[in-house]
Order: structure tokens, then sequence, then C-alpha cells
């Protein structure tokens, strides 16, 4: 009788083993997916965070710019490019390369005798994360000048995340007029 009942134990905890061993397997993937879905959710929140910090660093760097063209302060202005031979700027059909070639031509346009620079406005931001190091932003610009007059247009910059910080590598502005 001792015999018999050490083989029904036996089997019994073999079976429950067994039941256990099943569920556990039956349960796994579902216990990956979870953890999928808990990394993916991570990473996620992750990107975004890194997307709303590089808007609102590319958004000081066009607020400073702003500061800065209303200060009539032009090279200061410039800091937000890269000061690089490599910088593109694209407008009125032309195609300039270079930091240096990019201030001469601000400087012939709004500050030559008898030019003037007026207020500039930024509006209708759209800034979108590339990555960690690049970003698109499109807007429209508007300068209002002494005597009333609006000039504006659309542009669109494409920044690199350098180690000092975000700046434009390529502008490519259009005019309304």
């Amino acid at each position: 009788m001792r015999a018999c009942s050490f083989n029904i134990f036996s089997r019994l905890v073999r079976c429950f083993s067994l039941a256990l061993l099943s569920a556990m397997c039956l349960s796994l993937p579902s216990l990956q997916t979870y953890a999928q879905e808990q990394a993916n959710s991570k990473s996620a929140r992750a990107q975004t965070s890194q997307a709303t910090s590089a808007a609102s660093e590319i958004r000081a760097v066009l607020d400073a710019q702003v500061a800065a063209w209303n200060g009539h302060r032009l090279e200061e202005f410039m800091a937000g490019y890269w000061r690089s031979p490599k910088l593109t700027f694209f407008s009125g059909g032309r195609k300039l390369s270079g930091w240096e070639a990019t201030l001469e031509r601000y400087r012939q346009t709004y500050q030559a005798e008898g030019r003037e620079m007026g207020k500039l406005a930024f509006s209708e931001l759209d800034i979108l994360p590339l990555g960690t190091r690049a970003a698109v932003v499109r807007g429209r610009w508007e300068l209002t000048m002494s005597d009333g007059k609006k000039l504006g247009g659309l542009y669109t910059l494409i920044f690199r995340r350098f180690k000092n910080g975000w700046q434009i590598i390529h502008d490519h502005t259009s005019s309304n007029q």
C-alpha cells in the first residue's frame, strides 16, 4: 500500500510539474510581448523627449536670430548658421555656398546704402527632427520696414546638431514679392 501511495504521489507531482511547465511555456510569449511593449514604450518616450528638446533648442536659435536681426547685429544673426564653406543658401534663383558668401549677401541686401534691415518675425514654424542630429524647419518670415511696407515669404532650413549646438547647414528662402 505504501509503494502504491508513493507511486500515485509521484505521478501527481509529475503531472503538476508538467502542467506548471506547460503554463509557463504558454505564458512566455506573453511575457516576451509585454517586455517588448515596455521597451518600445520607453524608447518612444525617449524619442519624444529628444524631439521636444531638439525643437526647443532649435526654436531658441531662431529666437536669438530674430533678436540679433532686430538689433541690427548681422554677424550675431549669422551665429545661427554653420560657419563653413559647405553652408548652402538658396534664394531669389541664386545658389550660394559658404558662410562668408551668405553674410555678404545679407549685407548687400539689407545693409547697403539705401537699404534697411526692418523688423524680422518668424511664424508658422514646423520643426521636424530627423533623428538626434538633424532637423528640418519650415516657416514663414516677415520683415516690416520703417515705412510700414511688409516683405515676406517662406523658408526651409536644415539644421544639424554640432558639439556646440544646433546650426543651419542649408537655407532655402523664397519671397512673396
